[in-house]
């Protein structure tokens, strides 16, 4: 995707897609939902990462970079295959407005263990050489056979960290990994399946995307997770002890949203290791990103040009230093192995010269967030006056809160100035912030789905530095009806982010 061409899109995360089976996945509203963005004239599908859900239902604290999540796997395709039987939903079916991850993970793992059940004992010569040939490819050697083995030990002792298994497995003796393999075999084989099916999935959901003009956006968190098959595969490339623990961890200091900082908990990078090795990690890492979309963020890009160094004995984020990261050195490797790179950096928060320069040196546009642009005056950085073309602007993203929600939260004042500069009112300051956002001088406009369906804070995405209750949104058909496409669309195609055809105004 061209990151200069002037267009529009929405964020929208799969798992918030509607469907039966208790979450969003690849399946037929995925690709209505793609029929719905062309619609209204929308060039881009933001997605949250896509990688396999973690802690507290997060997409950014998951079991593997690489790997997809399986609870994005849709059914509708494997029972076309004859590999599944319809599911038969819990009694009671699922939540419409809301993914109930306690109940609906166990019963999707259930529906794909018996589809993988059925591939193995029925499948067609044609996908059995499909799925070996897909296995066997370049393109999965950095990962798949480690995250399949990672995933295959680690099931059956129901989650426990592997740090803490037999010391053997732990350090990745050779003899003990053959032995797993072996005793693991039907296992470790489920999980390929799953990846497989993941795949063939996203690609053809990538594909008809980009038939009908529209651009998948993928998100790529800048850590990984401890307890992860990255960690347990080249556990040289992170800093931990001879016992495999975090001797520091990745967080950001203390600021006015919070005394204590921010302590995420995710072990950092040796980057001296990375750099001796061309950054083949991250390379392989992009690689994988852009085999299953056109263009993807990097989550808390500062960190490449700085990062916050927190001891790991530490509870919280007031004890930490500032370390240097990699900087230009890491992209100029990765595009020298991969082209141009098709990114755009998440550069919010406490942002510092380096960081403008490490953007700017690497030409990815930054983020521009016009909820945040109103405490202060005209000169605020976050008022579209101010931004550079070379950005993606967003009414806010899957941290904040709505835009309604955010005006019923907002002092007096930003009120009156959001007012007086949109101008709007309470009733139509979402669209009045969808209509700034597209009519600035940013290439790239971006407005979640609960702003174009004008949605309160009991829809919000994420609440930052909250445990539990976050990433389960969803909303139905019957919640969109035809007003908010059109008027997207009209907004759209008025700003010059859109066929003009798509106007529909009169001769």
């Amino acid at each position: 995707m061209d990151l200069t061409q002037r267009s529009a899109g929405v964020l929208l995360h799969i798992t918030s897609l509607p469907g039966p089976h208790g979450m969003g996945d690849f399946g037929p509203d995925a690709y209505a939902y793609v029929d719905w963005l062309a619609s209204a004239g929308q060039r881009l599908w933001q997605l949250l990462p896509t990688t396999p859900i973690g802690p507290g239902d997060s997409p950014y604290q998951g079991v593997s970079a690489f790997a997809g999540c399986p609870w994005m796997v849709a059914f509708e395709p494997l029972v076309a295959k004859g590999w599944l039987a319809a599911p038969q939903l819990p009694e009671g079916g699922f939540e419409a407005h809301k993914v109930d991850y306690g109940r609906v993970l166990p019963w999707r793992e259930q529906q794909l263990r018996l589809a993988a059940q059925g591939f193995f004992a029925r499948a067609s010569a044609e996908d059995r050489a499909a799925f070996a040939a897909w296995c066997a490819a370049p393109a999965q050697a950095d990962w798949l056979d480690d995250y399949a083995l990672f995933m295959a030990i680690r099931s059956p002792l129901n989650g426990q960290a592997w740090w803490t298994w037999a010391p053997a497995l732990a350090r990745r003796e050779p003899a003990a990994l053959a032995q797993a393999r072996e005793s693991h075999a039907e296992e470790f084989r489920f999980w390929q399946f799953v990846q497989w099916c993941f795949d063939s999935q996203v690609s053809a959901l990538k594909a008809y995307a980009n038939s009908k003009g529209v651009h998948l956006m993928g998100d790529l968190p800048i850590f990984v997770a401890h307890d992860s098959a990255d960690c347990w595969s080249r556990p040289d490339l992170y800093e931990l002890d001879e016992h495999f623990q975090t001797a520091v961890v990745a967080g950001v200091p203390p600021d006015a949203m919070s005394a204590e900082g921010q302590r995420w908990g995710n072990p950092l990078y040796r980057w001296d290791r990375m750099a001796a090795e061309n950054y083949a990690w991250w390379t392989a890492r992009v690689r994988r990103a852009l085999s299953q979309a056109d263009v993807f963020r990097i989550d808390h890009f500062r960190g490449f040009a700085g990062y916050y160094e927190i001891p790991g004995d530490s509870p919280d984020a007031r004890r930490g230093q500032w370390k240097t990261g990699p900087g230009q050195a890491l992209f100029d490797a990765i595009a020298a192995a991969l082209g141009p790179l098709p990114i755009v950096a998440e550069d919010l928060g406490f942002i510092t010269e380096d960081v403008h320069a490490l953007r700017e040196g690497c030409g990815f546009p930054g983020m521009k967030i016009l909820q945040f642009g109103f405490g202060g005056d005209g000169t605020h950085e976050f008022l579209p006056q101010n931004w550079p073309r070379a950005s993606v602007a967003y009414t806010g993203t899957h941290d904040n809160d709505t835009v309604h929600g955010w005006w019923r939260t907002a002092s007096a004042r930003e009120r009156a100035f959001a007012g007086a500069y949109l101008p709007c009112n309470e009733h139509d300051v979402h669209w009045a912030m969808i209509r700034a956002c597209c009519n600035s001088v940013a290439n790239i406009a971006v407005f979640p789905m609960q702003d174009v369906l004008g949605l309160g804070s009991e829809h919000r995405m994420n609440v930052p530095g909250v445990l539990g209750g976050n990433w389960a949104w969803r909303f139905s058909w019957d919640m969109v009806g035809a007003e908010p496409g059109r008027v997207l669309g009209l907004i759209t195609a008025a700003s010059g982010r859109a066929d003009v055809g798509l106007m529909q105004l009169p001769a």
